[in-house]
């Protein structure tokens, strides 16, 4: 396994992405999105977590939660909802927009991608363009994962990730562009294509937010960055199958026992041990998706020396046997 904790993690939990909107904005316009959690079995079949991001690809424009942050966005910046949140897009702060059925989302993605969406003094979110030229044009697309049974990731993110393109990440603008322009060609792989391109934005948004985190930070991703913590999540996840113990992980780190253990809660919130056990719960869901490996041959794979001790733990975190969640999960992907 790759001893770059962060892709790990991104595997782990099945990160993919696409269907793209291209919205404008002319005068006065707002659009409302609602929780991700009420899009997500009209987007993305099988995805329990889905995640909001919107590319300024020209002009300027507002983008928050209710009642929650929000910041304004230049050309090139990227707002991104890691929680899901119902949000707000517009033309200034403090405005709001119609908020279409949720099964519309369905039925515009069915006829055509990338949906193209025209607000022309806050029309409604069916509105076509009329041809005028737009003051502001967004890029939306949409990221899932799993959060079942382990996704250390999504909790460390904030509500509203703002990347600025004057940081370095002007090129999200240019990918969006070739992303919008695969998501209309339909030629073959452009769904692989999508996904690697929501994806590459998706990592380099938690790269620059995890650097610019401030000293006394906690958290999974201040962990990923601390030099000791790091190096025992790096080995924990290169080696989930070796029979662990707090001693061997704080001599491979060179800490104590007891120092291992608190400064790995201090950013972490929980042992070592317990991180060890949650996450290869996710290795082995990951297995049950992804292969047919049978139950037994994957408690193995993950450090169990029984598979009855596997199902019991697993069904702990989870709540159903690992069989039965395997075909439950297989079927909504069906």
């Amino acid at each position: 396994m790759s001893q770059d904790t962060l892709s790990d993690v991104l595997r782990g939990v099945r990160l993919r992405g696409a269907v793209f909107f291209y919205i404008s904005g002319r005068g006065e316009w707002a659009a409302e999105a609602p929780a991700s959690l009420e899009l997500a079995p009209f987007l993305m079949r099988g995805v329990e977590h889905v995640m909001e991001y919107h590319v300024t690809t020209q002009g300027s424009c507002w983008a928050g939660i209710p009642g929650g942050p929000g910041v304004r966005m230049s050309t090139g910046d990227v707002a991104m909802f890691p929680h899901g949140d119902a949000h707000v897009v517009s033309s200034s702060a403090g405005l709001r927009g119609v908020l279409p059925e949720t099964r519309w989302y369905a039925e515009a993605t069915a006829s055509e991608v990338p949906v193209r969406v025209a607000y022309n003094g806050a029309d409604s979110p069916l509105a076509r363009s009329s041809g005028s030229a737009p003051d502001t044009m967004i890029v939306c697309g949409f990221l899932g994962c799993d959060l079942r049974p382990f996704n250390p990731l999504i909790a460390a993110l904030p509500r509203l990730l703002h990347l600025r393109a004057s940081d370095g990440g002007s090129w999200i603008a240019q990918l969006m562009h070739q992303a919008v322009a695969e998501s209309q060609g339909r030629r073959p792989g452009s769904e692989a294509m999508l996904a690697r391109m929501s994806e590459m934005m998706f990592v380099d948004a938690v790269r620059r937010y995890t650097t610019d985190l401030p000293e006394e930070s906690a958290g999974w991703l201040a962990g990923l960055r601390d030099k000791l913590v790091g190096r025992a999540l790096a080995l924990l996840h290169e080696q989930p199958a070796q029979a662990w113990t707090l001693d061997e992980l704080g001599r491979r780190v060179g800490l104590s026992r007891s120092a291992l253990h608190e400064r790995f809660v201090q950013l972490i919130g929980v042992p070592p041990m317990q991180y060890l056990a949650h996450w290869r719960m996710q290795a082995a869901a990951r297995m049950l998706l992804d292969t047919h490996a049978t139950v037994a041959t994957i408690a193995l794979e993950v450090g169990y020396e029984s598979e009855a001790a596997f199902a019991r733990a697993f069904k702990r975190l989870v709540g159903k046997p690992p069989a039965a969640w395997r075909r439950e999960r297989s079927a909504e992907v069906a």
